[in-house]
């Protein structure tokens, strides 16, 4: 029973996670197209080719996920905590952050530019959902604990810096001055002191 969850949960990460990340390497580089396009064509495009690349993962998918190795209980001990701190990220920017603007919507708008968040979680780092991304990245890698897997998640690191300083970018020709700001009083990952995950009241 547990081998056969640790298999879907590997499949369904190799299947979903680099086109997940992948979309944003679509969207942000090309936003000026998008615009032109409208939100209908936009999302029709990228959902084709999500769709088709995660097809293609999952045909690929027993050389992809290489070694089984085995579930290994002591995996777990860190994987409880990066568990832990992930629900309270996830909780705070779920107050902040719209389905409509983590779905990318103010990127491919015409007439809607959106507006920078900076409250909440977002006063203390830039970038909570690819820091909830790879907690629980690493929660469902060591679950799964394929060697595939893991050469997968670790090249996630590399593409989730290069997303965001792509989405750097287009915040900086979206908002000017305003981002700069933010960007000098916040850091992008890190949160600028100790207890600032806890739960508000």
């Amino acid at each position: 029973m547990v081998d056969n969850a640790r298999y879907v949960v590997a499949v369904l990460m190799m299947a979903t996670l680099p086109p997940a990340i992948g979309s944003w390497f679509i969207i942000h580089p090309f936003v000026r197209l998008w615009r032109r396009l409208g939100k209908v064509a936009t999302y029709s495009i990228l959902y084709s080719l999500l769709a088709a690349a995660a097809l293609i993962l999952w045909e690929f998918r027993k050389p992809l996920l290489g070694t089984d190795l085995g579930f290994q209980p002591l995996l777990l001990v860190p994987a409880v905590p990066a568990a832990v701190v992930g629900v309270l990220v996830i909780r705070q920017r779920r107050r902040v952050l719209t389905e409509a603007i983590r779905n990318g919507y103010p990127e491919v708008s015409r007439t809607d530019k959106g507006r920078l968040l900076t409250e909440g979680i977002y006063t203390r780092m830039r970038n909570p959902r690819y820091i909830e991304m790879l907690l629980f990245g690493f929660v469902y890698m060591a679950f799964a604990n394929y060697s595939g897997t893991w050469i997968m998640y670790a090249l996630t690191y590399p593409a989730i810096h290069l997303v965001v300083l792509l989405e750097e970018r287009e915040l900086r020709d979206r908002f000017g001055a305003e981002y700069e700001e933010y960007c000098r009083r916040v850091p992008r990952y890190l949160p600028v002191r100790r207890g600032s995950l806890r739960l508000a009241p």
